[in-house]
């Protein structure tokens, strides 16, 4: 069962990573406004497993074990993993998101 701790309304991705637990694991899922190159604005649905360096070993099972079941159910296919909550920056969503164009 995956339990909707918190929600949060125009946050950016910097401060998004101020509210992520630097510990445990959390399973993130975030609409973002990405301008491609050529001008276009899209709303891309991104799912986000923050798993970080230090978290005890069966929380890290856990959430990893459902995290495909997870990504399935709710059809989400712009995923990623970050192992430190400083990895979460804007430039880094985009990089990602650059390779979905």
């Amino acid at each position: 069962m995956v339990v909707l701790e918190e929600e949060f309304q125009n946050i950016s991705p910097e401060e998004l990573k101020m509210e992520l637990p630097e510990r445990q694991p959390r399973f993130v899922v975030y609409s973002y406004k990405y301008v491609h190159d050529d001008g276009r604005v899209s709303y891309p649905l991104c799912f986000i497993f923050s798993s970080p360096v230090g978290c005890k070993p069966e929380q890290q099972m856990m959430y990893a074990g459902s995290k495909n079941r997870l990504v399935q159910t709710a059809e989400l296919t712009k995923v990623f993993e970050i192992r430190t909550t400083d990895d979460l920056t804007e430039a880094w969503l985009q990089e990602k998101l650059s390779f979905f164009r």
